[in-house]
């Protein structure tokens, strides 16, 4: 099997599957999926790990399957992180540098950053990821990118993400005790908008909602800054629980129902569509009018909007979101959805593919349940660039360090030999 070298795996573990994407970047900054596992996922609720024994077992038969198909051995993985617990809110951070004829270094945004990680949070809470939004250089606003400028007094706002100490702790122990190591936890509403949003829409100003299973994330961004992240504890299984009950079916009948024939405007159906059912052991088949499904459906999808709808107005930018909103997850795959999306909220709607950056041929993926695993995959690539970047220029600083050292020894050099001439 070929090692995992310049290979990154995003392993997305989700209330209904956890999937396992292997990929790596190709030549034109495209990512390739090189293969890909899934697995059923039974010990996770809404977004946490409730029982770690099934969902160790589905983690590792996801990963089995991801190394059959790309042939890679699958060591490290970046592992994405949801559930109600996940907060977010603003902190300003400022460092006060000693000179002002150097220039503004990598070296220094990242020990801004890492001074967030010291905040003091509420008992059983941590910070799972501090993401800089703008930087102030004395006192001038605005600045997106600082390096190389000069300046004493440097401050970043930042958008800090907490969540709760045991959902982290929980999952971490999950891809350990499934032989793997975590390399990142990435919030998953952030991986499924590297995978879906383009930089335009991004930039205009755009609300991004992953309908999963358990869980609803949503981002939102503008003028190319994270602005707002929630985690809403609804997802596509509440709507199938609402067809079981409204249908007096089970479960799995309830979900081929809303897979196969479910739509959320029940306006769009025709009240003589019929699916007869097959009846429990030796009983009468049932039989479900279309539209009916779809009354139960818009119902429960209605009540999920209206809570994505007040996190939108919440975060202050409903006004600001040029583009709209982008729907992705596998709950996005609901016929009709985007038009419900519309008519509740009045904004532009569109569904969001994992397409944006996938090389050619990668068919599979291109499902919007995969949004999150694919992003996984991108902010993984990120993240080795940057400590890749980070290594060549600590290099580069000692290079100069000893380049300085060597010039001062070479003056004292100079000077002595000077002495001993004038002597």
């Amino acid at each position: 099997m070929e090692e995992q070298n310049n290979i990154i795996v995003g392993l997305d573990v989700g209330t209904t599957k956890i999937a396992a994407l292997v990929g790596r970047k190709t030549e034109h900054n495209k990512i390739e999926i090189l293969g890909i596992g899934k697995a059923d996922s039974v010990g996770v609720t809404r977004g946490v790990v409730s029982h770690i024994t099934p969902t160790v077992d589905s983690i590792r038969r996801a990963v089995e399957e991801a190394e059959a198909k790309s042939g890679v051995e699958i060591n490290l993985v970046n592992v994405g992180i949801a559930g109600q617990h996940i907060k977010s809110l603003q902190h300003r951070g400022i460092k006060v540098r000693n000179n002002i004829d150097e220039e503004i270094s990598q070296a220094d945004l990242d020990a801004l950053r890492e001074d967030m990680f010291r905040l003091v949070m509420l008992p059983g809470e941590e910070i799972i990821d501090v993401l800089p939004q703008e930087y102030i250089v004395d006192n001038e606003q605005g600045i997106k990118d600082p390096i190389g400028m000069a300046g004493i007094r440097l401050e970043a706002n930042f958008h800090i993400i907490t969540g709760q100490v045991a959902a982290a702790k929980n999952i971490y122990k999950c891809v350990r005790k499934a032989g793997l190591e975590p390399a990142e936890l990435t919030l998953e509403p952030l991986a499924s908008s590297e995978a879906v949003l383009t930089d335009e829409e991004k930039e205009a100003g755009v609300a991004l909602v992953d309908i999963g299973g358990g869980t609803t994330d949503i981002a939102i961004f503008h003028d190319k800054i994270i602005r707002h992240t929630a985690v809403i504890p609804f997802g596509g299984n509440v709507i199938t629980e609402d067809i079981k009950e409204g249908c007096t079916i089970i479960r799995k009948q309830a979900e081929q129902l809303k897979i196969k024939f479910g739509s959320a405007l029940a306006s769009e159906n025709q009240e003589n569509e019929i699916v007869v059912i097959p009846g429990l052991k030796g009983r009468e088949p049932k039989e479900i009018s279309v539209k009916n499904l779809a009354h139960i459906i818009q119902a429960r999808m209605e009540e999920i909007i209206e809570q994505i709808y007040y996190e939108i107005k919440n975060s202050g930018f409903e006004k600001k979101l040029i583009a709209g909103i982008v729907v992705t997850g596998g709950g996005s795959q609901l016929k009709h959805i985007a038009q419900l999306f519309e008519y509740v909220t009045g904004m532009d709607t569109r569904i969001g593919y994992p397409t944006e950056h996938l090389a050619k041929g990668a068919d599979e993926v291109t499902s919007p349940m995969y949004a999150t695993g694919v992003g996984l995959v991108i902010k993984g690539i990120e993240n080795r660039e940057k400590e890749q970047a980070k290594e060549s220029y600590g290099t580069m600083q000692s290079k100069k360090t000893k380049l300085s050292l060597f010039d001062k020894i070479l003056g004292k050099t100079k000077e002595w030999f000077e002495e001993e001439g004038e002597q």
